[in-house]
């Protein structure tokens, strides 16, 4: 045999198949394939066909591919397939590279979602990074910058996880034109990342958020959020110190972002102004998720459940988590985790319920 034909052979055979389609079949498999290749090391590529098969517009939308050609460039990689609409790319990883790195989704696809598919890669890296991105800062089907910053960052740093994130334009649904800036300390291993047990939140200590809305909008608008959000509270027996704020944005919008503080951990919620919607039914909507949360049990929320099980697959030893609600988004997580690093991940309880993860 020819040598060609048999390296050929061996690039085949060093490609793990992932199939979009199964579980949630949304995005996230995608970025989560693609984002721990990049980290784990190994050289192992992965094919992922039938992405996002059962949404209404299936194939690689613009975030997604944002998100693709992020990771590949912060890791030397190589893609096959990665345009507009298809249904299937290949993705063969180099080895991470720190650096300097300038991202733009293009439309306001969220920034957040293509930070997080990069930062396996980044915190794997020899040296610092610094990356902007462009793009949706307050998506509805994806974390707010808030989150990010308040909830999954101070969680991941318990992990060994080091970044710093700041909000230099909002972006809203349909302009975009938000901008992020992250720092991340590269740990040149992975295995340097480590193991997380949150098991128990304890008391509640505070209950902090922000009411804010983009400044084309009126005034009475941010008011309005911050008041009714403060009545719910009270109404349930919780002081919360909320900020109003208003800021430049290329379409207007609004969020109000709370979270809870406890002895052990923390918990946050959103939601999302639109036209038409009464102020005070965003406020209701954030509101109603974090006494949802106070009333079940778990350590953490279902999108930090989520998002987390994504670094903590990197660390050696075993990790444990509980969480209020075992989400569809965290089982079809869990099997992408398991697909591309071979970790064992054991989700105990029943979908729609509080649960336990560990990865082993």
């Amino acid at each position: 045999m020819a040598r060609d034909d048999c390296q050929r052979i061996a690039v085949a055979e060093n490609l793990l198949t992932i199939d979009g389609a199964f579980g949630e079949g949304g995005g996230q498999i995608l970025r989560t394939a693609v984002g721990l290749a990049a980290a784990w090391g190994g050289g192992a590529g992965v094919r992922v066909v039938n992405i996002r098969a059962n949404r209404p517009k299936p194939g690689l939308r613009p975030q997604h591919l944002a998100a693709v050609h992020a990771v590949a460039e912060v890791c030397d990689g190589r893609l096959d397939g990665a345009s507009a609409g298809a249904g299937a790319l290949t993705f063969r990883p180099g080895r991470p590279r720190a650096g300097q790195y300038r991202f733009d989704v293009g439309t306001a696809g969220s920034a957040i979602l293509v930070l997080q598919t990069v930062l396996p890669a980044l915190l794997a890296a020899e040296g610092d990074s610094e990356v902007v991105i462009t793009g949706g800062t307050h998506n509805p089907f994806a974390p707010c910058f808030e989150y990010l910053r308040d909830v999954f960052i101070p969680l991941a740093s318990a992990a060994n996880a080091a970044m710093a994130v700041t909000l230099e334009r909002a972006g809203f649904y349909p302009a975009g034109g938000g901008r992020i800036r992250c720092q991340v300390r590269g740990l040149g291993d992975r295995r340097h990342l480590g193991p997380l047990r949150l098991t128990s939140r304890g008391q509640v200590r505070r209950v902090e958020g922000i009411s804010a809305a983009a400044e084309s909008l009126p005034a009475h608008i941010v008011r309005r959020q911050r008041d009714r959000l403060l009545e719910r509270l009270r109404q349930a027996g919780l002081a919360g110190d909320i900020e109003q704020a208003r800021w430049p944005a290329d379409s207007p919008g609004t969020v109000v972002f709370v979270r809870a503080l406890f002895q052990r951990s923390l918990g946050g919620f959103f939601a999302l102004g639109r036209r038409g919607k009464p102020a005070e039914t965003v406020a209701d909507e954030a509101a109603d998720e974090l006494l949802g949360f106070l009333a079940s049990d778990g350590a953490v929320d279902p999108h930090a459940a989520d998002q987390l099980i994504t670094l903590l697959a990197l660390a050696p030893g075993t990790s444990e988590l509980t969480t209020t609600r075992i989400t569809p988004h965290l089982l079809t997580n869990a099997e992408v985790v398991r697909r591309i690093t071979g970790r064992q991940v054991v989700i105990e309880g029943e979908p729609d319920s509080p649960g336990k993860v560990i990865l082993k």
